[in-house]
């Protein structure tokens, strides 16, 4: 992980940008790889190679409202590629890493911070696009995208304060099963996330784990399960989420200001920028560790413990440690249309005015220039 080299590049929008979040759902099918360091158990077992991780960041600083997108730099050109193909009239850039520009100190500097979970096992999945109708492309001032909470939210963010979201994302790949018996943790401890949606799946519709269809009959013919709607919603959208390719994620959220600068209100904001993503019936995502450990002052004494938590929260967003020591988290699981719908650009339905989009056009040049 020391060895690699490690760069962020921001995406400048322009004026107009009509693309679906569909695009930015095939730029992610195409990250989905385990790279050419880690893609045997001698790169990753001798060599020490690991899987690469990418974090997708949403950031205001002092309201002005970015998008940027941390990697290997030895993925750049491949991003860049799979970027300009979806959205050809955005800039990307190479930018100074923002978190270098602050240096925390707890007498100068004031903090709040979070990671975010899900509600329900990662089976269930969230509120997306397509539940919007974003995949039917509608028109512009029709639109309803899930995303400009956000961005409102984050263009209102005042002077002397910086609001961090960070996404980091990884190929899913088979995990230790929880709750099993010694056997199964020497010889059969490994499953994946489409494994356990499909038990979910078993369990709603009542079927045998092996025939998948209840061998029970009442008066000599066979037993038929009955279903409500609802649950016949969950298992439709659980079949379309499993037939997606997965990741690994990770989200963590900082609050960074100047010390007499803090507002309580913005962490209240930082949360419910996240529920339009849930959804009773399937999942939602929530807050987890960090500052929402501490509800009571009597938690703490002359803030020891919290003083702690921020540093290391802060320590941990700026070198984007997740899946890894030193700071390395359980992740859950959730598909490229998940992603796509949580993290891409949104398009002039977005009127924030701190949201920032360049004012040129990239065209081709005339076909009768002359030479």
């Amino acid at each position: 992980i020391q060895k690699q080299d490690y760069m962020l590049l921001e995406i400048k929008l322009p004026k107009e940008q009509s693309k679906s979040p569909l695009a930015m759902e095939l730029v992610l099918n195409a990250l989905h790889q385990s790279g050419p360091l880690a893609s045997t158990w001698y790169d990753i077992y001798w060599k020490g190679g690991v899987r690469p991780w990418f974090s997708l960041e949403l950031v205001s600083i002092e309201g002005d409202v970015r998008f940027f997108i941390w990697m290997r730099r030895s993925f750049r050109n491949f991003m860049e590629s799979q970027l300009y193909a979806q959205y050809p009239e955005v800039e990307l850039i190479e930018a100074e890493d923002y978190t270098n520009f602050i240096r925390y100190d707890k007498d100068k500097i004031d903090l709040w911070g979070c990671e975010f979970t899900l509600v329900k096992e990662d089976a269930y999945p969230i509120k997306t696009y397509v539940d919007y109708g974003l995949d039917d492309n509608p028109k512009e001032e029709e639109k309803i995208d899930p995303i400009t909470p956000m961005i409102e939210f984050l263009g209102s963010v005042g002077p002397g304060q910086q609001v961090w979201y960070q996404i980091m994302v990884q190929m899913h790949k088979n995990r230790e099963k929880k709750g099993i018996t010694l056997w199964d943790k020497l010889f059969n401890n490994e499953t994946d996330w489409k494994k356990d949606a499909q038990k979910v799946i078993d369990d709603i519709l009542k079927r045998d784990s092996k025939t998948k269809i209840s061998s029970e009959k009442i008066d000599d013919k066979p037993a038929i399960t009955i279903i409500s709607e609802g649950e016949k919603n969950v298992v439709t959208a659980i079949e379309r989420s499993i037939a997606k390719n997965g990741y690994d994620v990770g989200i963590r959220a900082l609050y960074v200001t100047e010390a007499d600068k803090f507002e309580g209100i913005t962490i209240g904001g930082m949360l419910s920028s996240w529920k339009q993503y849930g959804s009773n019936d399937l999942n939602a995502i929530k807050p987890s560790g960090g500052m929402t450990a501490f509800s009571y002052p009597w938690q703490d004494f002359r803030n020891i413990r919290k003083n702690r938590v921020k540093t290391r929260l802060f320590d941990a967003y700026r070198r984007r440690s997740y899946f890894y020591s030193p700071y390395k988290k359980e992740p859950f699981v959730l598909n490229t249309e998940e992603l796509a719908t949580i993290y891409h650009f949104p398009g002039s339905v977005a009127q924030t005015p701190t949201f920032k989009r360049i004012d040129s056009r990239k065209t081709q040049a005339p076909f009768n220039i002359p030479t």
